[in-house]
C-alpha cells in the first residue's frame, strides 16, 4: 500500500493538471453514483469483495450505477431488466471488451476469443470452437471421456475413504475438469488422476484468475503502465510463459507425429484445429491455438471446480437438501451409482441444486467486463464512450425483485420454474447472454451435475475436524472467478 501511495503522490500534479483540462462528461445525464474523490474517484468503494460492495451501492443509487475509478468511467448494471437491455437489446453497442493490462502479456488480447472485438476474427474462432468442441454431437462423441474421468474421481475418493484421508473437493473437481478438457483437446491427461499432481497447474490457473481479477492501478491510471506498481504485469508474464510453454509443447509434439513416417491418427480437438489451420491459416494458426487453449483451460477448469465445490458446500450445509437429493438419486439410479450425462434429465432436483448454486455463486461475478466504443443511452442515461461496463451477475442473482428469500439456498424454487441459465432468463445469467455468452455452457451443464451427483450418491460426508455442517464457512474469495475463501475439506464415509 505504501508503494501505491508513493506512486500516486508522484503523479498527483500531472493527474490534477490533466483532470482540469478535460471534463468530457460534464453536463451529461450520467447514471447516479457516489461522491467522487479527487484523483482516485471511487476506487475506495471497491473493497476486498467488489461484487458485494457494488451490490450494496446499487441498493443506494439504483440498478444502473456510475463510478469513476481513477481515469476509467465505470457503469455497473445490477438488475435483470437492465442486463437484458445491455446484453440483448443493445448487444452490439456493448459487445467489446474492457481489457485489463495484465491480460495484454504475450499479446493475449490480440488472439484471445474472449477478448477479441466482435468481428471476422472473433466469429471464425467462435465458429471453430463451437463446431469442434461444444455442439451436442461433439459432446455425445466425447461422452466416454466424461464418464471415465468421473469414474476416476470416484475411485480417488474411495481410496481417500479407505485411508481416512480428507478430500479437497475443489481440488478433486479441478483435476477431473482439467483431465477431461485435456483429453478432449490432446487425448491425454495433464495430471495423474490418483495423485495430487494437479495442484501445481491449479495454482498456476488460480494465480492467473486472481491477478486478472484484482483491481490494478495501471487499469485506472494508464500513465503508471511502465512502473507496474503492483507487479501484476510481471507476475502475469511469468504465469503466461509457464502455461503457454506447456501448451506449445503439446501442440509441437502432435505436429512432429503428423510429420513422421508413421503418424498417429487422432480425432480430438487439436487434430481438427491443426487440419483447419493447414487448410485456412487465416482462420487459426499455432499462435491462435495456444491462446485459445489458455482461454479454455483458465475458463473451463477453475469455474467448473468452483461450482462443484460451492454446490457441495451448500448441500452439506442443508441436511434437508441432502436428504432430498439422495432420495432422488437412489430412486432413479440406485444408491452408490456413478452418474452419466444421460441421467441428468431424469434428476430434476439435482438440476435445481445446480441452478440454485449458480444463482448464489456465479462463476464470474461480473461476467467478463465490457466496454463501449461510442456514446450510448441506456434507461434515459448517457453512457460515455470507452466506459467500462460491469454486469453484476452476483447481485442480479440475489435481487429481491426477482427472487423470494434471495439469500437462502432453496433449490425447490426451480421445481416449477422455467428459469434456466441459457441466457434467455436475465435474472439468472451465470454464463452471460447474447452473442458473447460463454461457449462452454453446454459442457459445464453436463459436468457439474454429473460430478456433484456422483459425489453425493456414492458417499456420505463429514466435515474436517468434525465441524457441524451448519457451521460450514461460506466466505467468498474474489478474483476473475468467485472461489471459496476456505477450501472445502471433507471426509468421505460409507454410503450405508
Amino acid at each position: 500500500m505504501d508503494v501505491i501511495i508513493f506512486v500516486l503522490s508522484l503523479m498527483l500534479a500531472y493527474v490534477v493538471f490533466k483532470s482540469l483540462l478535460s471534463f468530457p462528461n460534464r453536463g451529461k445525464k450520467l447514471p447516479p453514483g457516489p461522491f467522487q474523490l479527487p484523483i482516485i474517484g471511487n476506487l475506495t468503494k471497491l473493497g476486498k469483495l467488489p461484487h458485494q460492495s457494488l451490490a450494496n451501492l446499487a441498493k443506494l443509487y439504483g440498478p444502473i450505477l456510475h463510478l469513476q475509478l481513477g481515469r476509467v468511467t465505470t457503469i455497473v448494471i445490477s438488475s435483470s431488466t437492465l442486463a437484458q437491455q445491455v446484453l440483448q437489446k443493445q448487444d452490439i453497442a456493448f459487445s467489446s471488451r474492457f481489457i485489463p493490462d495484465g491480460l495484454c502479456v504475450y499479446d493475449h488480447h490480440k488472439y484471445s476469443m474472449v477478448l477479441l472485438p466482435v468481428g471476422p476474427a472473433w466469429r471464425n474462432l467462435r465458429k471453430v470452437v463451437n463446431l469442434n468442441m461444444f455442439t451436442v454431437n461433439k459432446l455425445d462423441e466425447n461422452q466416454h471421456l466424461h464418464s471415465s474421468k468421473v469414474h476416476e474421481l470416484i475411485e480417488y475418493v474411495k481410496k481417500c475413504r479407505q485411508t481416512g484421508e480428507l478430500v479437497d473437493i475443489g481440488q478433486a473437481a479441478f483435476r477431473t475438469s482439467l483431465n477431461l478438457l485435456s483429453n478432449t483437446i490432446f487425448s491425454k491427461d495433464l495430471t495423474d488422476p490418483n495423485e495430487d499432481s494437479a495442484k501445481e497447474f491449479r495454482d498456476l490457473i488460480a494465480d492467473i484468475v486472481v491477478d486478472a481479477g484484482k483491481p490494478n492501478l495501471v487499469d485506472f491510471f494508464p500513465m503508471l503502465k511502465k512502473l507496474d506498481p503492483q507487479g501484476v504485469q510481471r507476475r502475469m508474464t511469468r504465469h503466461y510463459e509457464n502455461i503457454i510453454n506447456v501448451l506449445d509443447s503439446l501442440i509441437n509434439e502432435r505436429l512432429v507425429l503428423m510429420r513422421s513416417g508413421h503418424p498417429v491418427e487422432y480425432t480430438d480437438a487439436l487434430d481438427k484445429l491443426i487440419k483447419i489451420s493447414r487448410e485456412n491459416p487465416n482462420v487459426i494458426d499455432n499462435i491462435h491455438m495456444e491462446h485459445l487453449f489458455v482461454d479454455l483451460f483458465v475458463a473451463g477448469t477453475d469455474t467448473t471446480a468452483n461450482t462443484v465445490e460451492w454446490g457441495m458446500a451448500e448441500v452439506l450445509k442443508s441436511s434437508e437438501t441432502m436428504l432430498k437429493v439422495k432420495s432422488e438419486l437412489r430412486e432413479v439410479l440406485g444408491k452408490g451409482k456413478v452418474l452419466e450425462a444421460a441421467d441428468i434429465c431424469r434428476l430434476p432436483y439435482l438440476r435445481c441444486i445446480v441452478r440454485e448454486t449458480l444463482r448464489l455463486q456465479p462463476p464470474l461475478p461480473f461476467l467478463v467486463p465490457r466496454q463501449i466504443a461510442e456514446e450510448t443511452e441506456v434507461n434515459g442515461y448517457i453512457i460515455p464512450r470507452n466506459s467500462q461496463v460491469l454486469v453484476n451477475a452476483w447481485a442480479i442473482g440475489r435481487d429481491p425483485v426477482s427472487w423470494e428469500n434471495p439469500l437462502s439456498f432453496q433449490p425447490e424454487r426451480f421445481l416449477d420454474s422455467e428459469v434456466d441459465v441459457k441466457g434467455q432468463d436475465f435474472e439468472l445469467i451465470p454464463f452471460g447472454a447474447g452473442r458473447r455468452i460463454c461457449p462452454g455452457l453446454p459442457l459445464a451443464m453436463r459436468m457439474v451435475p454429473v460430478m456433484l451427483g456422483s459425489l453425493i450418491n456414492c458417499f456420505n460426508w463429514e466435515l474436517e475436524g468434525g465441524i457441524p455442517l451448519n457451521e460450514l464457512d461460506m466466505e467468498e474469495k474474489f478474483g476473475f472467478t468467485l472461489g471459496k475463501l476456505s477450501p472445502l475439506w471433507a471426509l468421505a464415509t460409507s454410503n450405508d
